[in-house]
């Protein structure tokens, strides 16, 4: 019993080494209760500072972490570990330019150190110093070849510097040191395609068999690149596994590249019945529709997408080519006068206009209507034109008849 008493009294008046073994047995807020006892106790020991800075960092307490840390700097400058560990806290906490000087003294002391040599080039790269992110990097890599962190780090630095061949490699050893840096050869590859290197995409992308994202990539890359019989296996997997609204559509565009207008339809149709508010996924098969001369069901997509976006003058001008065709003809002035409120009438809608009129004997607005759109044409209609003057000269005559 006096020896258990003796243990919890040298704890009482001893919190510092109750520290210490509260950090070795790993309770890390018991450590941190002892040290900020230590602190208390002599506010000037910058080593109980210093480990309750590192048991705050160790608790998840960053913030109090580095107020430790910046206490364990104030009493004794120039101190390496606490350098080191604030300079890594507070590029944590995305203050790289205040991180920076703290991290390039550490790396001072110690050049033969990787750990400080690899966050004084991440603080670089976060300021955007790439050329000394680049020298620091390589610097690293050759302390430590087998860290993936520091190969990944050179190679987004060399990526920023637009030297995409240079850098693919160090992507590439990072896969290879660590399964865990894998995704980063999808980072490559978005970078290869912001720099149109649409076939080095698609060679990663093709590493990720399994990612649904990863076979949609491949199948829009090979319809940029006018492949759409080899983009439409890859997007009919995506759409098996993942059968959203997105994919659809892109499945739907292959299959209208290559032809196959029916599955496009269908893909099509799925897509807008998943998504029933998407505009342009309305516009765009009501758009398949009218290129399959289907003007009925193209005008009721139309008709939605112009309800979706009351303002878009696309919808209304689509919607009265394809009323005008069913001969539909009120609701096809109705679409016209809309186009005209939004301030997008053409000469074809001033011809379209004039052959409603025109059919629906309504002889003087037809006329007018048709010499408005010869007024405004130009002779870039010519057949158009021809058959207006032909309606207006047969249209005098029957109005002189009245």
């Amino acid at each position: 019993m006096l020896a258990v008493l003796l243990w919890f009294w040298l704890q009482a008046v001893n919190p510092h080494a109750a520290g210490i073994k509260a950090l070795e047995s790993q309770d890390y807020a018991a450590a941190v209760a002892h040290f900020q006892q230590a602190v208390r106790q002599d506010p000037e020991d910058y080593g109980a500072h210093f480990h309750l800075g590192l048991a705050l960092s160790l608790a998840g307490q960053r913030d109090g972490a580095i107020e430790a840390y910046r206490k364990v700097l104030a009493l004794k400058p120039g101190l390496y570990e606490a350098e080191l560990n604030l300079g890594i806290l507070l590029l944590d906490a995305k203050h790289a330019p205040d991180a920076l000087p703290l991290l390039a003294a550490a790396a001072e002391k110690k050049p033969d150190q990787f750990r400080p040599r690899f966050y004084l080039a991440e603080a670089c790269l976060e300021t955007n110093d790439l050329a000394s992110a680049e020298k620091h990097f390589q610097e690293a890599v050759r302390l430590d070849p087998k860290a993936p962190g520091a190969a990944l780090g050179l190679g987004r630095t060399l990526a920023r510097q637009k030297r995409l061949e240079e850098a693919a490699p160090y992507f590439q050893r990072a896969a290879d040191l660590d399964p865990g840096y894998r995704d980063a050869l999808l980072e490559l590859a978005a970078l290869y395609e912001q720099g149109k290197y649409r076939e080095e995409a698609i060679a990663i992308y093709r590493q990720f068999p399994e990612l649904v994202a990863a076979r949609e990539r491949i199948g829009q890359l090979l319809l940029q690149g006018n492949q759409a019989a080899e983009a439409i296996p890859e997007l009919e997997r995506a759409v098996a596994r993942d059968p959203t609204a997105a994919n659809r559509a892109a499945l739907a565009d292959a299959y209208r590249r290559d032809g196959q207008h029916g599955k496009a339809l269908d893909q099509l149709q799925r897509a807008t019945a998943s998504a029933p508010r998407d505009f342009n996924l309305r516009m765009t098969y009501g758009i398949l529709l009218r290129e399959q001369k289907r003007y009925a069901l193209a005008a009721r997509e139309f008709l939605e997408a112009a309800r979706l976006r009351p303002d878009s003058k696309e919808a209304w001008s689509e919607l009265a080519g394809m009323l005008t065709l069913v001969e539909d003809f009120p609701q096809a002035l109705a679409a016209l006068d809309r186009v005209a409120a939004l301030g997008a009438e053409t000469p074809g809608h001033l011809f379209f206009r004039a052959i409603i009129l025109d059919k629906t004997r309504q002889y003087q607005p037809a006329l007018d209507a048709y010499q408005r759109f010869l007024a405004v044409a130009g002779g870039n209609f010519p057949d158009e034109e021809f058959q207006a003057r032909q309606r207006i000269r047969i249209i005098k005559k029957e109005l002189s008849r009245r």
